[in-house]
């Protein structure tokens, strides 16, 4: 009979299921939050160079994570397809995460080196050319955009401030390094890198 006083009492109720939720919150979360995989990098992660940090903006800035995840599970059938699954290791450095739950387009954790930056190009130009059941939209005005060379130390900067380990060098030839480079070659080279770390372990 507990349980009709609490059902009829709608304040009563509201409070409860916070209580309920935050526990089951707390149980889920706090763990994690002392688990050494999840703070330390995997061997051999290393922040992104100028251009591929560059990529992974104009990725964000684009919404290829919007229909683009960017994890694996540790799934016999997402293994077998995409590659070695995906740990908390890798992302350590990532600001924002991507790993999404969207796939209206195949996962791409592991993309890296699984096909040429001339592929990459075509697919970005004109999807359907080299897929053409596919209905990305098409991405011609990265041909045309150029880098800000002035930005990319400052993106740099403010991500070493929040422990992304960028040395003072890799700031202060960040500028160097993306100037003349157009938006489609900081993307080329941002999906290049994705998840090439792992893909040995497959």
């Amino acid at each position: 009979m507990k349980h009709e006083a609490i059902e009829k009492n709608v304040g009563l109720m509201i409070v409860l299921t916070l209580v309920a939720l935050s526990f089951g919150t707390l149980v889920e979360l706090v763990p994690l939050m002392f688990a050494r995989e999840t703070h330390e990098p995997v061997a051999g992660l290393k922040p992104l160079p100028a251009l591929e940090l560059e990529g992974r903006d104009i990725y964000i800035r684009e919404g290829c994570n919007n229909c683009h995840s960017q994890m694996i599970r540790p799934l016999r059938a997402e293994t077998e397809r995409y590659g070695h699954y995906s740990v908390a290791g890798e992302f350590v450095y990532d600001h924002p995460f991507l790993w999404g739950s969207k796939r209206t387009g195949p996962d791409l954790a592991r993309v890296g080196g699984r096909y040429s930056d001339d592929w990459h190009r075509a697919h970005m130009y004109n999807p359907r050319d080299v897929v053409p059941e596919s209905n990305m939209p098409a991405f011609k005005w990265l041909f045309e955009n150029e880098i800000n060379p002035e930005l990319t130390p400052r993106k740099m900067a403010a991500l070493s401030k929040v422990g992304v380990p960028y040395t003072e060098e890799d700031i202060a030839g960040a500028s160097a390094a993306v100037a003349g480079k157009t938006e489609i070659d900081a993307l080329v080279a941002y999906l290049q890198q994705l998840g090439t770390l792992l893909q040995s372990r497959r």
